[in-house]
């Protein structure tokens, strides 16, 4: 059995300190206060359950990220998408984007919500969760290069998609 290198008490504060951001990014999957909060506690007991898995004290902020990504993509797939509500779309949309009217929120929300779940999480982690690029990689076991080559890929889908819409 591998030694944990963070005890049991540790990693409790070091959720309970991330609480908050962690409840943010599972909202941000599922759209439900409720169900954001049943996604952090399981991704919390997964936390916990294999915290003898974790190699690294400097890499928790990133693997705590992960298992809440990884336990929302699997109530996403496990349920029913719902439709959330103007007042549910307002409060995801980020707090830096104030030049945008409701609607234009709103037409914001539905296309990245149209976007499939990985896209959408490249986004999510970059622009509401503000991770760098090599932060996102750690989170996403993924190369940096090949991050890059598919966020801006995205990103520049987006735009002609826009641009297409305001023509």
């Amino acid at each position: 059995m591998h030694t944990s290198v963070i005890d049991f008490d540790t990693c409790g504060q070091l959720i309970h300190a991330s609480q908050d951001r962690l409840y943010r990014l599972a909202y941000c999957y599922v759209k439900n206060e409720h169900d954001a909060l049943d996604i952090v506690g399981e991704a919390t007991y997964k936390a916990l359950v294999s915290l003898h898995t974790l190699q690294r004290a400097d890499r928790f902020d990133a693997w705590m990220t992960s298992l809440v990504i990884h336990t929302a993509l699997d109530w996403l797939r496990k349920n029913r998408r719902l439709v959330p509500t103007e007042h549910e779309v307002l409060d995801i949309i980020p707090a830096h984007e104030p030049d945008l009217t409701p609607e234009e929120q709103m037409d914001l929300y539905h296309l990245l919500d149209s976007l499939p779940t990985e896209e959408r999480t490249y986004l999510i982690l970059h622009y509401f969760e503000e991770r760098s690029f090599p932060e996102m990689a750690e989170i996403l076991s993924m190369p940096e290069a090949k991050l890059k080559s598919r966020f801006y890929r995205i990103l520049h889908r987006l735009r002609a998609h826009l641009k297409e819409e305001s023509l």
